[in-house]
């Protein structure tokens, strides 16, 4: 069931308020729309469990890039106190040394719980984004140039 009192629209909002803050740098804003005990699943990366690790690993990240972040809302479903939302998410990561940015496309599956006083936050969220083909086509050219630069045994 969806959209109910508001819920949606509720959970659509989090959602936009979490890229903004994400792109500003802005963990403040970012650690209140989560659980305390959030777990994030993303491929080839061990589970991060709970708001602390989080925020160790947004900050050691912080330091070193700047991301923007967006995404589009493609379903919400609502029963009760928990939801999900499926997102189709982009998100680049710009070193700050000026390195080529790395963009990341792809589904999520977020999972919410409405608190006592009626707010929503994170409770799980699993990602399947993947660096574009064209990214990775460059970087096995690039490799390649290398390898063939090196000659045959390095």
């Amino acid at each position: 069931m969806t959209n109910e009192n508001g819920d949606e629209g509720a959970i659509r909002a989090l959602v936009e308020a979490w890229h903004r803050a994400t792109s500003a740098g802005d963990l403040a804003r970012i650690m209140p729309l989560m659980a305390e005990d959030a777990i994030f699943l993303a491929p080839e990366r061990a589970p991060m469990r709970g708001r602390a690790e989080f925020q160790g690993a947004l900050t050691a990240l912080l330091e070193t890039h700047r991301i923007a972040s967006s995404g589009e809302v493609r379903e919400v479903e609502i029963s009760g106190a928990l939801a999900y939302a499926w997102t189709e998410l982009t998100v680049t990561m710009t070193a700050l040394d000026g390195s080529s940015p790395v963009t990341r496309t792809g589904p999520t599956l977020s999972i919410f719980r409405k608190q006592a006083e009626g707010r929503w936050v994170l409770i799980r969220d699993a990602n399947m984004l993947a660096t574009s083909t064209a990214e990775l086509e460059l970087k096995v050219d690039n490799l390649e140039r290398e390898l063939m630069a090196d000659g045959p045994g390095g």
